[in-house]
């Protein structure tokens, strides 16, 4: 009971000191301190409360309203995804979704959405959990010896309104005499305390995740599950029957087919080229005909195990046979044909040389037409060639035990030569980078990797100004006036000093993220999954260095001009920065508290909404000119977990790094509705509203492990700053030996669960599933195919085969969305090899043909009662007669 007063008297005292500022919004403290810091200022954080707060109900009900009128935006997912159909119906009320997806539990999150939702959503309970249990201790204990030693609830203004400002490191108590210092023994025994708590829960959480995903892949066989990624292979080794040979005479295994990569980027301009000719005469169709877009093509649908009937089978010929568009407009209905209207021209220059000064004009479209029938010549002239091998090759076992071993063992006693590593789903491999040497792959990565260098220095320069808002003080000597104006205008300086910066590192923590996503798209990596995983590696050091260390420690005026004038020093002793970041700790715990509400209840609502889809949907409107554009309009926007996952690991790690100090209550107060609200509107996204691709397989686990050791390491770091600036030398050096622990559990997790998240464990492997093997190696059948997909007759690729171990989410691991012929194909990728190689050449899309795929895409495709009698596989999902889960 004593902490609840004591929490309650905390909030009261806040209140009466906030009144009081405002009847005094400039003061003078004492002759070396003019202004007051922006740390002192209460009221900064009732007005981001109060911002926040209204934001986030204004986005929260908006969204609610919008959920039943945008039901095809806000739970596209559902609409698109097989995998997304077991869950349940949400609920048609205002607010009745909000029960229904509090329900779902883990199993149903990982049947549906895959292992790296599951992870992602396992962090945010992992978080809440634990800073409960913190904010708990906080309270309870915490608090309380605070108050009892020094008289103040946790923060700086919780000193006498007439006080001069305390020294650095340095606590009174409530008779204003010099605290006893024995109260710092909770810095100690806490910091050992929540450590303890923290690791216990660790491991605990990631057992159970391990658990999972080797129960999850070890009852899969499909191709992924049984390939793995051959590099090093020298020039002497690069066929199929060396490589065979080779991987035999280890004997693992038998080898079911090797795939080795070869230099297709002929053949990539040559399909780059034609798509691009493709829409252009697509344009010219549209706007011949006159097309607005009013009626978007839709897809018919039958029950299933019905086939389409013969007229539509009839047309879907003709689709992937036609070359010339011209016939078309004969199909058209008289009133329909554009007879008054004008045929586009195009301007043709030639004549002798390079300046072509002669031209003429010639028909469009014609013109168009006959270019894009000599690219489909020169595609299918291409296909036949041979191109030169490369030193990367996929080998698929006839075992998923078999691929496990070759991947966990070492082949070839020479260096750099023949490592097998992981490999990415077929539909995961950037084909593209694949061409590279190992050369060009490691000087683009160092390339990236010096970009990101000078981006740091940049980004620090950039936050040096912005933290001279938090201290008028140090504001006056660069623009006195404005320092002057802040500090009688108690309101604006509120909004200033609070909303401003705070807003600003939010916008840099949502923007600077894509610039990474871009140069992470650049370093060379062979699979989407590695992109992403190195986009979160750059986003949370870009978080963590820029947002959190280089603010902290140059966001107070004493530090600043410290740091600046013995800069000399600081790359000297290291000690210096540990100083004063733990100086700044203290006396930024507002401004840290403000970013957590601003971001936990204001900003977070916002994702419900999708505004960033929303905003764009307008120019994304007045940009579509055709069929195929108006489609692409339709697709749900798409959740990366780069974006997300880096910040939230920075908001739990100033959550840890506050545990022990006197303002821990309030900070863990708001990161847990932070963890809280988050993880429920992600799981809602996740699940019903967008599309994820599921790249690597809950390998991102192991990185938020390690970054959340090292927040701890950082807390142990700041407390035995804190304590040496208050003169407890003995009590920091107790720290010390917490500190070594932490790093060699650091070393000793690496090693022994992180393989664990990497490979399948043989014990885990369930030997009684046969092998799904691809269409080249056992045949097809009728089930299988239907005879008129183009896809699945090419050979590289194949419905979705259905087993026993069949898992919605496992089975869109291995899938690649496509749009052919007016339809939506999530075709299995059954062979390691460019798609380019046996790609359907699809025709333009042109509108007002009756009784074809393209001009019956959409609207009936995402009605509920006919989602399992698709003709296809709709966006990654199995549907219709190729294996409906039902």
């Amino acid at each position: 009971m004593q902490s609840v007063f004591l929490l309650s008297e905390a909030l009261n005292a806040t209140a009466t000191r906030g009144a009081l500022q405002a009847a005094s919004t400039f003061r003078v403290v004492d002759e070396g301190q003019k202004y007051q810091d922006q740390a002192k200022g209460q009221r900064d954080l009732y007005t981001q409360i109060t911002i926040s707060v209204t934001l986030g109900l204004f986005a929260f009900l908006t969204f609610c309203i919008m959920r039943l009128r945008w039901a095809s935006l806000y739970g596209a997912r559902r609409q698109v995804r097989l995998s997304a159909a077991v869950l349940p119906e949400l609920d048609k009320s205002l607010f009745g979704w909000i029960p229904v997806v509090y329900r779902i539990d883990e199993d149903q999150v990982l049947a549906s959405a895959g292992l790296d939702a599951y992870v992602f959503l396992c962090f945010y309970q992992y978080a809440r959990r634990l800073l409960t249990i913190i904010f708990f201790f906080a309270v309870v204990i915490i608090l309380p010896i605070t108050y009892s030693y020094t008289g103040r609830y946790g923060y700086p203004w919780d000193g006498k309104p007439n006080d001069p400002d305390d020294k650095e490191g340095e606590e009174s108590s409530p008779s204003g005499a010099k605290a006893d210092p024995t109260y710092l023994w909770i810095y100690v025994i806490f910091t050992y305390v929540f450590t303890g708590i923290a690791v216990q829960m660790l491991m605990k959480y990631t057992d159970k995740i391990i658990h999972k995903r080797q129960m999850y892949l070890g009852s899969q066989t499909t191709t992924t599950d049984r390939t793995f990624r051959l590099t090093g292979i020298p020039p002497d080794m690069r066929s199929v029957e060396l490589i065979q040979n080779f991987i035999e005479e280890l004997g693992i295994g038998k080898v079911q087919k090797v795939n080795i990569c070869r230099d297709w980027r002929e053949l990539d301009t040559l399909m780059e080229e034609r798509i691009r000719t493709r829409d252009k005469l697509e344009k010219l169709w549209a706007k011949y005909l006159g097309y607005k877009g009013k009626n978007v093509p839709r897809l018919v649908t039958h029950p299933p195990g019905q086939s389409p009937d013969e007229e539509d089978q009839q047309d879907l010929d003709s689709e992937t046979t036609a070359l010339l568009v011209r016939e078309r407009m004969e199909s058209l209905p008289d009133q329909e044909v554009p007879s008054r209207r004008k045929r586009p021209q195009k301007r043709i220059w030639y004549g002798p040389g390079i300046f072509k000064f002669r031209c003429r004009k010639v028909d469009a479209i014609t013109y168009y037409e006959q270019q894009l029938t000599m690219l489909d010549e020169r595609v299918e002239e291409a296909r036949q060639k041979e191109y030169p091998p490369m030193s990367l090759a996929f080998v698929t076992m006839e075992t998923t035990a078999s691929c496990q071993m070759a991947m966990q063992a070492i082949l070839d006693p020479s260096p750099l030569q023949l490592k097998a590593r992981i490999a990415p789903a077929p539909a995961d491999v950037v084909w593209r980078n694949t061409y590279l040497t190992r050369l060009q792959r490691k000087l683009r990565s160092w390339s990236i990797t010096t970009i990101i260098l000078i981006l740091t220095l940049f980004w620090s320069a950039l936050l040096v100004p912005l933290a001279y808002l938090l201290n008028l003080e140090t504001l006056e000597k660069v623009i006195p006036r404005l320092a002057d104006f802040l500090a009688r205008h108690a309101v604006l300086k509120s909004l200033v000093q609070t909303g401003l910066p705070t807003l600003t590192l939010s916008l840099m923590s949502i923007g600077v993220p894509y610039l990474y996503d871009f140069f992470a798209n650049l370093q060379g990596m062979t699979s989407q999954g590695d992109i992403e995983l190195s986009v979160i590696s750059k986003n949370f050091f870009f978080s963590f260095f820029n947002l959190f260390l280089v603010f902290t420690v140059f966001a107070t005026a004493s530090n600043f001009y410290g740091l600046w004038e013995n800069l000399r020093d600081v790359f000297k002793d290291t000690t210096i920065v540990a100083f004063a970041l733990a100086r700044s700790l203290e006396r930024l715990a507002p401004f840290y508290t403000n970013l957590i509400v601003l971001q936990g209840l204001g900003l977070h609502p916002f994702r419900l909404l999708e505004f960033g889809a929303v905003f764009l949907y307008p120019f994304q409107r007045l940009g579509a000119y055709t069929p195929r554009d108006y489609v692409q309009l339709t697709k749900p926007p798409t959740f990366s977990y780069g974006m997300a996952l880096p910040q939230a690991i920075l908001i739990f790690v100033i959550c840890i790094v506050y545990s022990v100090f006197p303002s821990s209550w309030l900070v863990c107060l708001f990161g847990t509705l932070y963890f809280f609200i988050g993880g429920f509107i992600y799981k809602y996204q996740l699940l019903y509203a967008m599309d994820h691709s599921q790249h690597s397989t809950g390998r991102a686990w192991p990185m938020v492990c390690s970054r959340i050791i090292m927040g701890l390491i950082m807390f142990q770091l700041t407390t035995i700053g804190s304590l040496a600036l208050r003169t407890a030398i003995t009590r920091s050096i107790l720290i010390l030996p917490l500190l070594f622990a932490t790093v060699w559990f650091w070393y000793f997790f690496a090693r022994t669960y992180d393989p664990l998240m990497k490979f399948i464990a043989l014990r885990s492997i369930d030997r009684a599933q046969p092998p799904v093997r691809d269409d080249s190696s056992t045949g097809s059948s009728a089930e299988d195919h239907d005879g008129n997909d183009p896809l699945a007759d090419s050979g590289v690729f194949s419905p979705p085969h259905r087993t026993a171990t069949f898992s919605p989410s496992g089975i869109e691991r291995d899938t690649v969305p496509m749009r052919l012929g007016g339809r939506d194909y999530g075709p299995a990728l059954t062979k390691y090899v460019n798609p380019n190689l046996s790609l359907h050449l699809d025709q333009p899309w042109i509108s007002g043909r009756s009784n074809t795929y393209i001009d019956r895409y959409w609207a009936t495709a995402h009605e509920d009662s006919d989602r399992h009698g698709l003709a296809v596989y709709e966006s990654g999902s199995i549907v219709g007669n190729h294996g409906a889960a039902g």
